[in-house]
């Protein structure tokens, strides 16, 4: 009985106390040239509402929510710890991070999870396991050195996608295959990388060869993946596309030319091979057709996004140790 409630103990400390620390000193041990401005925001700018951002809406209204419900509370109730609370950042700031902290706690209980499924290799040893799940931990808050409304959300809607994925492969219930197109479809008011959750799914479930010998098994759920991305995709942009822009700008030139932006490309690839070095075949075969699946989104990120904004691999850093620590060549024929 003891045992059971230390390993209880011990299991919440790992999964959710320290990373909420490493979290917490991110935000407030420490600033970017990205935090420097957002710090000095008092409420939620008005161009995150006519811009590409505006598509973003859940983090968008929890935003300013939460951002009003924290200056009541703080206004109101904690009038004595104002001054101090103001010296750390704006509310929209603190803001941010309590709705980053609570999704990122939340993907780590989920990355827990799916640790536990079917574990490979070295990761039959617990204290292995729990190596993995702290550098994926750590690496998702490094990448806070860009902070926004979104990213944690998306990135805990992407791994609980994920954790279905796995779910379906291992048990082939079609409420996992119905669970994980809701994740999509809700996921899509967050941010656009709800796409990858249908790549994952293709690069599990999809063989190329027998694709070549007809057999087209797992298509008609991908395509029912695919819809539930694409009908809350060009609704929202059917509805508020007079009110914002398809991208901030154009930064293929940019991503090539400056030292910063090939540095994070460089960052990126460079994560992706570490974990593809720790896959098994099977592991490798996932990554590398995950890695297909995944290519429009890989082209959009270098048409319209910044490399040094490592944050955009980081859905594929994620998968790429998911597929390092799960046993694929069990459900591979």
């Amino acid at each position: 009985m003891f045992k059971i409630f230390d390993e209880k103990i011990n299991g919440f400390l790992f999964i959710i106390v320290f990373p909420f620390l490493l979290f917490f000193i991110s935000y407030y041990g420490f600033e970017t040239s990205y935090v420097v401005g957002i710090k000095s925001w008092e409420k939620v700018p008005d161009f995150m509402f006519s811009s590409v951002y505006a598509y973003r809406v859940i983090p968008n209204y929890l935003s300013v929510h939460v951002t009003e419900a924290l200056a009541y509370i703080v206004n109101n109730d904690l009038s004595f710890a104002k001054a101090f609370i103001i010296k750390q950042g704006s509310f929209f700031y603190h803001s941010i991070f309590l709705i980053n902290v609570f999704f990122f706690m939340l993907t780590s209980v989920v990355l827990h999870k799916i640790l536990q499924m079917q574990p490979a290799g070295l990761l039959l040893n617990d204290k292995v396991k729990q190596m993995v799940h702290l550098i994926a931990v750590f690496f998702i808050v490094i990448m806070q050195y860009v902070p926004t409304n979104c990213d944690c959300i998306a990135l805990f809607f992407y791994s609980l996608g994920m954790l279905f994925t796995l779910k379906y492969l291992e048990k082939r219930k079609p409420v996992d295959l119905i669970l994980l197109s809701s994740i999509i479809f809700i996921s899509t008011f967050v941010r656009e990388t709800a796409c990858l959750n249908i790549a994952f799914f293709a690069a599990v479930f999809i063989e190329p060869q027998e694709l070549k010998r007809g057999n087209f098994a797992f298509v008609k759920e991908c395509m029912f993946l695919v819809a539930a991305f694409i009908i809350p995709y060009i609704g929202l942009r059917w509805l508020i596309w007079q009110h914002a822009s398809f991208a901030e700008g154009i930064y293929w030139v940019k991503n090539f030319t400056s030292p910063y932006n090939i540095l994070g490309l460089l960052f990126g690839i460079l994560s992706i091979r570490f974990a593809y070095g720790f896959s098994d075949e099977s592991g490798k075969r996932t990554i590398r057709k995950y890695l297909f699946f995944s290519s429009p989104y890989l082209m959009m990120i270098t048409l319209v996004g910044l490399f040094w904004e490592t944050r955009l691999f980081m859905p594929l850093i994620l998968t790429g140790f998911v597929a390092a620590s799960y046993q694929f060549k069990k459900h591979y024929i």
